[in-house]
């Protein structure tokens, strides 16, 4: 496992990471979440990912189970803000209020004294950026949060906070986490750049699309029961990534892969992993053998060949 600083922090993640979004709290039982996250532990993942939203508290509560018995140093922990979780008007966003009440809940469901990176969830229009920047200052002050961190917030609203942050001796966010894959490249253009000069790593959620660049979806054929793709609640980008252009293209993939002795969920977080600017790819497993075959990615490089044949196969579908 290889181990890079996010942005220019002094921390260290690993470049395979483990989120919680759709699984633990949710698809998979106790058992089976809390043997995959010790699996993942035991195979050199470092970082954790999760959020209060992630099924109103119940992925942050798994994971806090979880990760009880590794000693706290041992891991990086992120969890985020912003979601309403619950019908009450203060009970969202990114205001004072609702930051400074969310933080001591989600420790709590952490079972942990602090979090290594608080992340806003979405940027908030409703909320003063100043206000949202101060009181993240104030939770770093406490010590309730080493570091903070954004998602999905664009470029303009990072640099605003950077800006804001370095005028009046703030602490600045060092992480940034958007989706990212061969299929979805939309941050290349400006996010990069920018978070590369102003010393923010990123740590990208869904480099598989959703499970899409693993190929288990075919092109004319039904989608696989019990898949998320299956699933008639599901929303969200997965639905961008069910067309039959894509799911085509997509396995034009397949060939390439085999030819380098990898899966094709391998070769797009190997691919992910290959930017500069990219600290860590949050992966999501439900059972350990996938945790295993997922962190193989860290110790693939591909040739200039092989990048050069993934584009070419998916010419047409890749959105910038």
């Amino acid at each position: 496992m290889e181990y890079r600083h996010l942005g220019r922090s002094g921390v260290r993640l690993s470049t395979v990471g483990l989120g919680s979004w759709l699984t633990y709290g949710n698809q998979v039982d106790r058992e089976m979440s809390s043997a995959t996250i010790k699996r993942a532990f035991e195979l050199g993942v470092n970082f954790f990912d999760t959020a209060d939203i992630y099924h109103v508290g119940a992925g942050e509560t798994e994971l806090g189970l979880a990760l009880e018995g590794i000693p706290r140093s041992d891991y990086v922990l992120a969890t985020k803000v912003y979601w309403p979780m619950s019908d009450n008007a203060n009970n969202r966003g990114l205001s004072r209020k609702h930051i400074m009440e969310s933080i001591d809940k989600s420790l709590q469901r952490l079972k942990t004294d602090y979090v290594d990176i608080y992340q806003c969830h979405r940027y908030d229009e409703e909320t003063p950026l100043d206000e949202t920047l101060r009181v993240l200052d104030d939770l770093v002050t406490a010590g309730k949060v080493l570091y903070t961190g954004i998602s999905e917030w664009k470029p303009a609203q990072v640099k605003a906070a950077v800006d804001y942050a370095d005028k009046h001796d703030l602490d600045r966010i060092v992480s940034s986490q958007p989706q990212y894959n061969l299929l979805w490249r939309v941050i290349e253009k400006e996010l990069i750049p920018l978070c590369e000069k102003e010393g923010i790593g990123q740590v990208v959620w869904s480099p598989l699309a959703q499970g899409v660049l693993s190929g288990k979806y075919q092109p004319g054929k039904p989608l696989p029961p019990d898949s998320r793709g299956a699933d008639e609640r599901a929303s969200g980008p997965i639905q961008g990534y069910l067309q039959e252009n894509i799911l085509k293209a997509v396995q034009g993939l397949r060939p390439i892969a085999d030819a380098a002795g990898i899966t094709m969920a391998q070769m797009a977080i190997a691919w992910v992993l290959r930017q500069p600017n990219v600290t860590s790819a949050i992966t999501g497993a439900t059972r350990p053998a996938q945790v295993e075959e997922n962190v193989k990615a860290a110790d693939i490089k591909l040739d200039a060949a092989t990048l050069s044949a993934i584009d070419e196969a998916l010419t047409g579908v890749i959105r910038y």
